[in-house]
C-alpha cells in the first residue's frame, strides 16, 4: 500500500542490527487510526487499542536483544454486538502491517480426545499463509529471470537449440588434428553447419520477439507437465490429515518419483506453468522458510472470533453432552501463553504472536472465561452499537461503502444509479428501527435493506429499463420498505 511505503522511519528509533523488520511497517498510531477510518465508522476506542498494539510490535523490534524476549504482546479482547466492526478492524490491521493474519472461530475447535480441529491447527495454518506470502514476494524478485528461462524452454520446443561452437568445445582435438584430416569436404561441412546455426539463431530471435509481443499466444505446443502427486493421498484430507505437523503429501512425494504427462497448451498457458517452475528453481526455499517462520513468530496476528461461545455461563449448569467449552479454553491457553507448535516448516514459538479475541457476550460475560484466559487478554475494549447517524456515515463515507458498490454494479450494465441524500437518511433510519425491533445485527442490516430496496431494479435493468439514469429518492424508499417495516412478522423474514 502506498501509505506504507511513503511513511518515514523515526530517526530516534533504530534497529539493533540496522535493518527494518519487513512485516512491521512504521505507521504511527494516529496514522493507523486514520487508515481504519477510511473503512470503519466510529469505534474510536477499539481502533486506538489495536493501533497501540501494532505500534508496540514495531517498537519491540527496536529494543536491545537482551530485553526483546521479555516484552510480551498485550492481547486484546473486543466486546460488542455483531456487525459493529470487530472482524473488519482486525482484517484491516493485518493489511496495514503486511503481517501474517488468520481469522478462526473458537466454536470450531474441540478439546483433546474429540474428533475435530485442535487448537494448534490455527498456528499451522498461519505458518502456511506466511510461507505462501514470502514465496510470492520471492517470486516477484526473480520474475524477470524466470520468464526468460520459460521463454527459452518454449523456444527449444519450437526451434532446435543453437549448437555450441565447435571451436569452443573441441579446441584440444582440433589442435591435434593432422593436415591430412583438414580436407576440402570437412571445411564445406563446417561452413554448412555455421550457416545452419546462424539460421537457427535468427529464427529463435524472431520467435523470441513474437512470444514477448504476444503474437504467438494462441499457438498450441506440446509440453511435459509434472503431475501434482498421487490422488490416493488426497483421500486422507477430510479425516484431519491436513492438521498433522508432518506433511504426508511431501513425505510420500519425495519417496516416489514425480510423474510427468504431455499436455497440449497454448503458448500463453505454457508460459505461466513454466514461469512457475522456473521461479521455484530460482527461489532459495530454505531462506524463504526461515523468513516465513520469523514473520509468524514476531509479527503474526491470530483473530479468534466468537470466544464467548466457549465461555461458561455464570449461575448455570454447564455440563452437557457437547464438547466441554472449558476444555477448549484449557487447550487454547498454552498457545496464547506461549508454547512451541510443530509445523511442516519447523517449530513455531507463539510467545510473541498477537491474539485478538472478540465476542458479542450476550449470554456469557468476559468474567465467565477461566481466570488464566482472562489474564492473557489484559486489554478489553467495548464496541458500541450503531445508531442511525452511524448507518448514514457507513453508507456514504467509507471507500467501500455499500452505495458505491451498487453504483459500480449497475455501471457495469451501463446504468447510472444515484441516491438522493434524503433517501440515504431514510434507509439509515429504517435500519436503526429494524435493529431495535427485530434483532440487532449491526451494519449487516444495511445489506438486507438495500438488497430488498433494489431487488426489482437489479432484476429488470438488463431487459426492461430504458432510462440510463436511475434515481432513488425518499418516496421510493418509503414505497418499497414502509409496509415491510410496519409488519413485524414480515420484517423478521425479509429484513
Amino acid at each position: 500500500m502506498e501509505i506504507l511505503q511513503n511513511t518515514k522511519t523515526p530517526s530516534k528509533l533504530k534497529n539493533t542490527n540496522g535493518a527494518v523488520p519487513h512485516a512491521i511497517k512504521q505507521l504511527t498510531p494516529s496514522q493507523i487510526v486514520d487508515e481504519l477510518d477510511k473503512y470503519i465508522i466510529g469505534q474510536k476506542n477499539a481502533k486506538k487499542s489495536v493501533a497501540i498494539a501494532l505500534r508496540n510490535r514495531w517498537r519491540r523490534q527496536q529494543v536491545p536483544d537482551s530485553m526483546k524476549d521479555e516484552i510480551m504482546p498485550n492481547n486484546i479482547i473486543m466486546i460488542g454486538p455483531t456487525g459493529v466492526g470487530k472482524t473488519e478492524i482486525s482484517r484491516r490491521i493485518a493489511k496495514l502491517a503486511n503481517a501474517p493474519f488468520i481469522k478462526v472461530e473458537a466454536s470450531k475447535f474441540t478439546e483433546v480426545g474429540y474428533v475435530g480441529r485442535d487448537v494448534e491447527s490455527m498456528i499451522r495454518d498461519l505458518a502456511d499463509l506466511s510461507f505462501n506470502a514470502v514465496k510470492k514476494e520471492k517470486s516477484e524478485e526473480v520474475v524477470v529471470k524466470a520468464r526468460e528461462n520459460a521463454i527459452e524452454r518454449i523456444l527449444d520446443i519450437l526451434v532446435p537449440p543453437v549448437r555450441k561452437n565447435s571451436a569452443a568445445t573441441g579446441d584440444q582435438s582440433a589442435s591435434q588434428a593432422t593436415a591430412q584430416e583438414k580436407t576440402i569436404g570437412f571445411s564445406v561441412n563446417n561452413i554448412q553447419d555455421s550457416k545452419q546455426d546462424e539460421s537457427n539463431f535468427n529464427t529463435r530471435e524472431k520467435f523470441r520477439n513474437d512470444i514477448k509481443s504476444g503474437k504467438l499466444n494462441k499457438r498450441v505446443i506440446e509440453l511435459d507437465v509434472t503431475s501434482d502427486g498421487s490422488p490416493m493421498l488426497q483421500v486422507l484430507g477430510p479425516m484431519g490429515m491436513d492438521d498433522m505437523g508432518m506433511n504426508l503429501q511431501d513425505l510420500f512425494g519425495n519417496m516416489m518419483p514425480k510423474k510427468s504427462k504431455k499436455r497440449k497448451l497454448t503458448i500463453e498457458e505454457a508460459l505461466k506453468i513454466l514461469e512457475q517452475e522456473e521461479s521455484n528453481k530460482l527461489i532459495d526455499m530454505d531462506a524463504a522458510t526461515k523468513e516465513a517462520l520469523d514473520r509468524v513468530q514476531n509479527s503474526g496476528i491470530v483473530f479468534i472470533d466468537e470466544i464467548d461461545k466457549i465461555a461458561g455461563t455464570s449461575g448455570k449448569n454447564t455440563s452437557s453432552p457437547d464438547v466441554s467449552r472449558e476444555g477448549v479454553q484449557r487447550d487454547l491457553l498454552p498457545i496464547v501463553e506461549g508454547s512451541t507448535v510443530i509445523t511442516k516448516y519447523g517449530p513455531v514459538k507463539t510467545d510473541h504472536i498477537l491474539f485478538i479475541a472478540s465476542g458479542a457476550f450476550h449470554i456469557a460475560k468476559p468474567s465467565d472465561l477461566i481466570p488464566e484466559m482472562q489474564g492473557r487478554f489484559p486489554i478489553r475494549v467495548e464496541l458500541h452499537s450503531l445508531d442511525e447517524d452511524d448507518f448514514y456515515k457507513i453508507l456514504t463515507q467509507p471507500e467501500n461503502a455499500l452505495i458505491k458498490q451498487y453504483k459500480a454494479l449497475l455501471l457495469a450494465e451501463g446504468f447510472e444509479l444515484n441516491f438522493k441524500n434524503d433517501a440515504i437518511k431514510e434507509v439509515a433510519k429504517i435500519a436503526a428501527e429494524v435493529n431495535e425491533q427485530v434483532e440487532n445485527i449491526g451494519a449487516r442490516r444495511l445489506h438486507t435493506i438495500l438488497t430488498t430496496l433494489l431487488e426489482n431494479i437489479l432484476f429488470e435493468v438488463p431487459d426492461k429499463y430504458k432510462k440510463k439514469k436511475i434515481e432513488i429518492d425518499r418516496n421510493f424508499v418509503l414505497e418499497k420498505l414502509s409496509s415491510i417495516v410496519k409488519n413485524r412478522d414480515l420484517s423478521r423474514y425479509i429484513l
